[in-house]
């Protein structure tokens, strides 16, 4: 099993083992890219750039899957979450054909991979099915699907669909494919390492400056580079994207099935939000994997809550055996509906980003590591103005909304409280956690299953704003920009790049 970025472990992570890196880092190198994240973007981007003859080093804070890349459900599709009636209103019918053509790209070029370096990810082809269940879906739908078909999709209707629900009418999109993605990423990351290139895991990148070559600060040293690749899913610090991408959190559930009726295709609904089912098998063991119940980050009451939901919707459908794993995940929304994939806003021209995927994250990853080993590599790309991150423009007061926010307030530095008149305060069972106002201040107190009292200042590092417990995954989040950290406060997910600051107990409280 590997580490993961909150309480729960998907179906991936708690099949696989750590990745071990072999290439050492050097810190009197200068690298022709850094690349800050080990997850699908990373990995693909540095693996396409090291068979370009660019010498690489990624930077991975915990292990090679550790986020978002480990926490998919891992869908490969040109059927995207902004339907293609929405991207051609925004962008025109020309931009929508290009998008289709970018995730198509995406799509053979993982096939490709696969192909050339026999990774065993149980990769299979497969349609995807999106189906109406009342008149005001069947209108969208038809929408959906003219502009699917205008932008090139292989797309008709289909008088059923591979899921025991009821419907009006639905499509199906050929073309599609699923796979096992950490399987898929290690593989990557071997023939990036074959090649020279190099992975640095369990650092954490502090922060980047750029003179005559760009300068990583991270907690094991300085790197060097010319170029530098943001691929962290959000990237760190303060900047535009912050303010124009949204976190949302999305429940998974891998199940087995009593009667073994499997899905070989994926399917989506049309509710808000959307449900979206497919079937992997792994180590001769078929999963069903579902989702569903999004919501922004931290704006939830009760996060376990939206896993009951999910189930009681999954066992309504479904004739479930049990229950193997449970999980949830971050991605960002965009404000109009592309991912920024490009330049970084307000920055040189030697730092690069690539963010904002929504839902459809395996297939823009690879759009991202195509378009970015382009860019540095010096060729035509014509994604180049498409997914350009500059396409934002600055809001008013935003100079100044960061100079007023850029730190959070140091409250508890040399402070010492009772453990005795906070457990009294907050009257926490074990595993539970709250916010809490004692001596004047406010301290998030989480109590662990041992009985072990934690603190910390619920201040998000990132520009201060009041971090919420994640009951579900045992985390603080930023309901602000989505930063995520441990009950400990270890940082666990961008944009933030400092842990909270840890309250002092006097004792630990007894169980």
């Amino acid at each position: 099993m590997i580490k993961r970025d909150g309480h729960n472990t998907s179906l991936w992570q708690a099949n696989a083992t750590a990745f071990t890196a072999t290439n050492s880092a050097a810190t009197d190198e200068l690298y022709d890219v850094i690349i800050v994240g080990g997850g699908i973007t990373g990995i693909s981007t540095g693996l396409l750039l090291q068979q370009s003859g660019k010498k690489c080093l990624i930077i991975e804070s915990a292990n090679i899957c550790f986020g978002t890349t480990g926490g998919t459900t891992a869908h490969l599709n040109t059927l995207l979450d902004t339907p293609y009636s929405v991207i051609e209103q925004k962008f025109g019918k020309e931009n929508a054909k290009l998008v289709a053509t970018a995730a198509r790209e995406a799509l053979e070029l993982i096939k490709n991979n696969i192909a050339a370096l026999k990774i065993e990810c149980g990769y299979k082809d497969a349609g995807a099915f999106l189906f109406a269940q009342d008149e005001k879906q069947v209108e969208e739908l038809e929408k959906i699907k003219d502009a699917s078909e205008n932008a090139g999709l292989d797309i008709q209707y289909s008088d059923q669909i591979p899921v025991p629900s009821s419907f009006l009418k639905a499509v199906k999109v050929n073309g599609q494919a699923r796979f096992n993605p950490v399987q898929y990423v290690y593989a990557l990351a071997d023939a990036y390492e074959a090649l020279g290139g190099v992975i640095l895991q369990h650092c954490r990148v502090t922060g980047a400056e750029n003179n005559e070559v760009v300068n990583v600060e991270t907690e094991k040293g300085s790197y060097k580079a010319v170029d530098l690749i943001y691929a962290s899913h959000i990237p760190p610090g303060v900047n535009l994207l912050h303010l124009r991408c949204i976190p949302y959190r999305s429940y998974a559930m891998a199940l087995t099935l009593a009667d073994n009726n499997y899905p070989r295709d994926l399917c989506y609904d049309m509710v808000d939000p959307y449900h979206y089912y497919r079937t992997q098998e792994i180590d001769g063991q078929r999963y069903l994997i579902a989702g569903g119940k999004d919501h922004k980050t931290a704006h939830e009451e009760n996060e376990e809550a939206s896993f009951l939901s999910l189930e009681s919707h999954l066992r309504k459908m479904f004739n479930i055996a049990g229950i193997r794993y449970k999980w949830s995940s971050q991605y960002f929304e965009p404000a109009d509906g592309l991912p920024y994939i490009g330049h970084l806003p307000g920055n040189p021209e030697h730092i690069y980003v690539a963010t904002g995927y929504g839902g459809n994250g395996m297939t823009y990853s690879t759009v991202a590591a195509i378009t970015l080993s382009a860019l540095i590599c010096n060729k035509k790309t014509q994604y180049e103005k498409l997914f350009d991150p500059n396409r934002l423009k600055p809001v008013a007061g935003f100079t100044d909304f960061i100079k007023h926010n850029a730190d959070a307030v140091r409250q508890f530095f040399g402070k010492l409280f009772s453990g005795e008149k906070l457990e009294e305060l907050a009257a926490l069972a074990h595993g539970e956690a709250k916010l809490v106002v004692f001596e004047n201040q406010k301290i998030g107190l989480y109590k662990n299953e041992e009985g072990r009292l934690f603190g910390v200042n619920p201040s998000c590092t990132h520009l201060g704003c009041e971090v919420k417990w994640n009951n579900a995954e045992k985390s603080w989040d930023c309901p602000c920009h989505g930063a995520r950290y441990h009950y400990t406060g270890k940082v666990l997910n961008g944009p933030a790049d400092r842990d909270l600051e840890p309250v002092a107990v006097e004792f630990l409280i007894e169980s």
